[in-house]
């Protein structure tokens, strides 16, 4: 059977060139970094070369970069600690967040009295930038958490206009930039942005590693405590095999950014054309400047067909979404479609297509010719 796999904001296929590295550092170099003898100090070259590239890729200098185990994971930690650590009073948000902004920042508003304000989104899923002023115009010690791209319709961001901001207001700024990192090029130098985060199986590396951006001098301290790895901010022993493949997956990311950047805006596009034309009545959700990589249509399929959708694509060998697979398990509509559709539309089904450079057209027309006989 034909597979066909159109999930990429949910995970990516690792690069064979990744796996290699990885294969050859598990053989060869796998000491303890914080290990004096020549095993330990080959592992910690390793690290610190691979926090370097990291670093490399989006401006910063590697003292900047502290490995952890995913997005989630840095996303807590940044959250967390600027209302226990830094002083922050209040969490300026978003309803379409993903969860690991969302529910850390109702936590803390539990846990701490944090006040939550969330920022109004226009029916393209976009920022309501005058509200946002609104909220900032209120002067308690605030950090601002907005994702870059939107995991589940793909609605970008204007960092560079919001971190202006943010900066006139003496407000943090924290940007879950899973969906972005490795797809479009991040200037932290040129962003007056305190805190990113990102997550390797996003660019096509390895799962169980990602790493968040702390500014120098935030202040920011450790959410996990033990040894002294990462100059003290994260205890445990450092995964040298994950962090060595995402380095890798970055590197190569970029390298080949504009080629396959064009490639697969031209598969998007021919995708989008095909539903129109089978689907006249389909509707893409969002900004039409959605992310090159991220289609969410809504289908005019019945209730009945509708029910059996996903499983009618998953038997023809075909990997696509509702939304996000983190709640793919879930009963209940996609958060982020709550705030953007009405509710009329929200009970059509709807698709998430992901593409990534593996996809082909032939791809495409296999999905179209599937849904036909949905």
């Amino acid at each position: 059977m034909k597979k066909v796999y159109l999930d990429n904001a949910s995970t990516t296929a690792i690069r064979p060139e990744v796996i290699q590295e990885i294969t050859r550092l598990m053989t060869e170099d796998y000491g303890n970094p914080s290990s004096t003898h020549s095993f330990g100090r080959n592992a910690k070259n390793v690290l610190e070369l691979s926090r370097k590239s990291i670093a490399k890729q989006l401006n910063v200098v590697g003292s900047e970069i502290f490995f952890t185990s995913s997005g989630t994971e840095a996303n807590n930690w940044i959250l967390r600690s600027a209302v226990r650590d830094l002083g922050v009073k209040r969490i300026i948000t978003t309803k379409v967040e993903h969860h690991a902004v969302l529910y850390p920042a109702l936590a803390l508003q539990k846990e701490f009295g944090v006040q939550v304000d969330f920022v109004n989104i226009k029916s393209d899923g976009s920022l309501d930038v005058t509200h946002f002023v609104e909220l900032l115009s209120q002067e308690v010690t605030t950090l601002v958490s907005l994702m870059h791209v939107n995991n589940e319709v793909g609605v970008v961001l204007d960092l560079e206009r919001i971190a202006t901001i943010c900066k006139e207001y003496n407000a943090l700024f924290h940007s879950d930039t899973v969906q972005s990192v490795g797809k479009t090029e991040i200037d932290l130098k040129a962003l007056p942005i305190d805190f990113i985060s990102a997550s390797a199986h996003k660019f096509h590396g390895p799962k169980g590693i990602g790493f968040a951006f702390i500014r120098k001098n935030s202040g920011l301290q450790p959410l996990l405590l033990g040894g002294e790895q990462e100059k003290g901010m994260r205890g445990g022993t450092e995964p040298i095999y994950q962090v060595a493949g995402m380095a890798k997956a970055l590197e190569m990311a970029y390298a080949n950014l504009d080629s396959e950047r064009a490639y697969i805006s031209d598969l998007k596009k021919y995708c989008i054309g095909q539903l129109t034309q089978v689907f006249p009545d389909s509707k893409v959700v969002g900004s039409e400047n959605a992310f090159y990589n991220i289609i969410n249509v809504i289908l005019p399929l019945s209730d009945e067909k509708a029910g059996m959708l996903l499983f009618h694509l998953d038997i023809k060998g075909i990997a696509v979404s509702r939304g996000s697979a983190c709640q793919s398990g879930s009963s209940n509509p996609s958060h982020v479609l709550a705030e953007i559709l009405s509710p009329e539309e929200l009970t059509k089904p709807s698709l998430r297509i992901s593409f990534s450079h593996y996809n082909t057209k032939e791809d495409i027309d296999y999905l179209i010719e599937a849904l036909k006989t949905a």
